[in-house]
C-alpha cells in the first residue's frame, strides 16, 4: 500500500502576530491620548526637571553641608526628585485615565469586543514605565551635568527603580479601583501623594528629620525608595530593609489591585 502523506499543520503564528499588532495599536492610541492630555506628563516629567533647575540655581544648595555628611543639598535632592516623578506618574498619570474610561463607559464597551480589557491596562503600564524611565534618565544625567554625584552602584539603582515602580503603580491601580470618576481619582491621588512626598524628604530632607519622623519615612514607599536611591548614588548596594519595604508594598498592593480593580 502506498503511504498517504498528510499535509503538515501550519504553524500558528498568525494569531500571535495579529495580537501583537492589535496591542501595538492600543499602545499607540493611548500614547496619543497622553500627549493630548499631558497633565500626567507635566507632573511626572516637566515639574521635576524644573525643580532640578531651580534647586541648582540656589547657591546654598551647591555647598557641602556637615549635617548632610558632607554632601550638597542639590545632590541629596536628585533621588528625591526621581521619587517625586515616579509618584506623580503612579498616582495621577495612571489612575486618572482609567477612572475616566470607567466613568465614560469605555471599559464596559471594550469588554464586549474581542480585545481583552486587560490590554488597555497593560498599554497604560507600558506608557507610564517608558515615561518613568525617560524621567529618571533625564533627572540623573541632568543632575550629574549640574554637579550632582553620579550613581556609584548602578545595579543597586536599577533594582531600586524596579521595586519602586512595582510598589507605586499598584497603589495607583487601587486609586483607580475606588474612584468613580477622573476628578475623584485626582483628589484621591493628591491625598495620597502629599504625605508620601513629605516623608520622602521634598520639604525636609530625610537626613534632618527627627527620629520618630524618620521611622515613618523608612516605612513609607517613597521614603524607602529615596533611602535606597541615596545609597546607590553614594556607592553601596542598598541595605535589605528599604528593598524589603518596597517589595512588601508591591506584593500587598499588587494583590489588592488584582482583588478589587473592576472594569465597570
Amino acid at each position: 500500500m502506498t503511504a498517504i502523506s498528510l499535509p503538515k499543520p501550519r504553524p500558528r503564528t498568525q494569531p500571535r502576530t495579529t495580537h501583537r499588532t492589535a496591542f501595538g495599536k492600543i499602545v499607540l492610541n493611548e500614547a496619543r491620548l497622553t500627549l493630548r492630555q499631558p497633565q500626567g506628563l507635566i507632573g511626572g516629567l516637566a515639574i521635576p526637571i524644573v525643580l532640578l533647575l531651580v534647586l541648582n540655581a540656589i547657591p546654598a544648595f551647591r555647598q557641602p553641608a556637615a549635617d548632610l555628611k558632607g554632601l550638597t543639598p542639590f545632590g541629596i535632592y536628585v533621588p528625591i526628585l526621581v521619587a517625586f516623578s515616579l509618584a506623580m506618574l503612579a498616582l495621577f498619570n495612571l489612575p486618572v485615565p482609567l477612572a475616566s474610561y470607567r466613568e465614560l463607559g469605555i471599559l464596559r464597551r471594550l469588554s464586549t469586543t474581542p480585545v481583552p480589557p486587560s490590554w488597555l491596562l497593560a498599554a497604560q503600564g507600558v506608557i507610564n514605565v517608558a515615561v518613568a524611565a525617560a524621567a529618571t534618565l533625564i533627572l540623573i544625567v541632568g543632575g550629574i551635568a549640574l554637579g550632582a554625584p553620579a550613581p556609584k552602584n548602578p545595579a543597586g539603582l536599577v533594582v531600586t527603580l524596579v521595586l519602586t515602580i512595582a510598589a507605586l503603580f499598584p497603589i495607583g491601580l487601587m486609586v483607580a479601583s475606588v474612584a468613580r470618576s477622573a476628578n475623584t481619582a485626582g483628589i484621591i491621588g493628591r491625598v495620597v501623594f502629599f504625605p508620601l512626598i513629605f516623608l520622602a524628604g521634598l520639604w525636609w530632607p530625610r537626613e534632618l528629620m527627627p527620629a520618630g519622623l524618620r521611622v515613618l519615612s523608612d516605612a513609607s514607599p517613597l521614603g524607602a525608595a529615596v533611602q535606597a536611591l541615596q545609597d546607590s548614588m553614594q556607592g553601596q548596594f542598598p541595605p535589605a530593609v528599604p528593598l524589603l519595604v518596597l517589595a512588601a508594598y508591591a506584593a500587598a498592593f499588587g494583590y489588592l489591585a488584582k482583588r478589587f480593580f473592576r472594569w465597570e
